[in-house]
């Protein structure tokens, strides 16, 4: 006999809206029972299964509300060893070992499966659009690493597909699930420092030009599939893919070549741009100009918004930060850190009646509400989009060397093909997007 109640649920998730039903299901541990039953929990595939994977997977594993049965890697030990960490998971939790992930070479196969009703995309930012976009058109919700794209043009054909498909998809800035963070930008959204004048954001500079010899590709790892969508060909090494073996001591190095990744730019700079982003509610537009140093330095950076408000690129010794500071005082916050001049502004408790930005306490959990609801997530592809692209535009005016005018309605230089002929990169037929 075919489970109903799992049908029933499955119809729910793949076509309903808020706008066009008046109500949503009701998971069994809030009506008192304790658990979720396997006919309430949200299929996952999880798409890159690299070193990344494991913090994503316990994250959602702990919600309870989740069950993973399929992950796709192009390398086989990877896969395997992303099954292995569900069972090593259930074993600490009581429960059997045995799992019902399967795996798969080819995520796309991955996407066939009709019971998968969202995608955990962990792979390399040179396949965030490829993979998103087909994820999308497949009717899957999808929760995608930061930054969220490549280039400006990848990162908008993402929100299109999200858009067209009516998908939920969350981008993986937790940052903005942390309170320290969120404290930061209530403060500078109600005036507790004044008019912001000028935001320091402290990260590493833009990707550097390919420097690394070959080495042999090692048993299990399709190489060509790694490299994907790029056109350009480069041979194996594992500073980029490493082995498990390599994995404790090494994080793959990939984004820091302009062929795969944008550099501390974009991974810390997707983070860090996105707070200053959500301070100035920025979340829908940018900035107007940016200004390249004039002496060619990868540091130094000034993003102009149309407000006059600076934002400049700094990168000093110690952790990742943004700082606003305003006509009144500062704002410094980091990770784990929140610093305010006046020292005793950081404690301020904002009243119910100033203004709040959307809360949320858990990345993971916020994506799966979402799911339920329809609701768009706390850092909906719009957001993550918008964030990316200044990033993105940032490591073109640090490539160009020059001051570039940048439209984020049209999201395109003024007056500077050249400029926009870096918005977007070749990429095989087979994976355009």
């Amino acid at each position: 006999m075919k489970n109903t109640t799992a049908q029933t649920r499955r119809a729910f998730l793949k076509t309903s809206t808020l706008a066009a039903t008046a109500f949503f299901i009701v998971p069994r541990y809030v009506l008192g029972r304790g658990y979720i039953a396997p006919s309430d929990r949200i299929n996952i595939g999880f798409i890159g299964c690299g070193k990344q994977s494991a913090s994503l997977q316990n994250n959602f594993l702990k919600t309870n509300q989740i069950e993973f049965i399929a992950a796709a890697d192009v390398f086989k030990a990877k896969r395997e060893r992303f099954i292995q960490g569900i069972n090593k998971y259930n074993v600490s939790q009581g429960k059997e070992a045995t799992n019902n992930c399967k795996a798969y070479h080819d995520f796309r196969e991955l996407l066939q499966i009709k019971d998968i009703d969202a995608v955990i995309i962990a792979v390399p930012d040179h396949w965030h659009a490829a993979v998103a976009v087909r994820a999308c058109n497949a009717g899957k919700d999808v929760y995608c690493e930061k930054p969220l794209s490549l280039t400006v043009a990848e990162g908008r054909a993402m929100v299109h597909a999200a858009r067209k498909h009516d998908r939920v998809f969350q981008t993986g800035s937790m940052q903005r699930s942390w309170k320290e963070f969120r404290q930061a930008v209530e403060l500078v959204r109600n005036g507790y420092i004044g008019e912001v004048k000028q935001i320091k954001v402290n990260i590493d500079g833009p990707p550097k030009a390919w420097d690394l010899q070959g080495e042999p590709i090692p048993e299990g790892l399709d190489w060509n599939f790694w490299l994907g969508p790029n056109t350009i060909e480069r041979p194996y090494n594992s500073i980029i893919a490493p082995t498990i073996a390599l994995e404790p001591s090494l994080w793959p190095q990939w984004r820091a070549y302009k062929e795969f990744g944008g550099g501390g730019m974009t991974d810390w700079g997707a983070h860090m741009f996105d707070i200053a982003q959500w301070g100035l509610n920025m979340d829908d537009s940018g900035p107007v100009k940016v200004i390249a140093p004039a002496d060619g330095a990868k540091v130094g950076l000034i993003y102009e918004y149309a407000n006059g408000v600076q934002m400049i690129h700094v990168n000093e010794k110690g952790g990742a930060y943004c700082k606003f500071i305003g006509t009144n005082g500062e704002v410094h916050v980091g990770r784990g850190i929140l610093k305010t001049s006046p020292e005793t502004l950081k404690d301020k408790v904002i009243g119910d009646n100033e203004k709040h930005v959307y809360y949320s306490d858990n990345h993971y959990m916020d994506f799966l509400n979402s799911i339920r609801t329809r609701k768009k997530p706390i850092c909906d592809v719009e957001v993550g989009h918008r964030t990316a692209s200044v990033c993105n535009i940032g490591n073109i005016a640090y490539s160009l060397g020059r001051t570039l005018e940048w439209s984020p309605e049209r999201e395109k230089f003024r007056h500077d093909s050249e400029a926009n002929a870096l918005l977007h990169r070749p990429m095989k037929k087979e994976w355009k997007v």
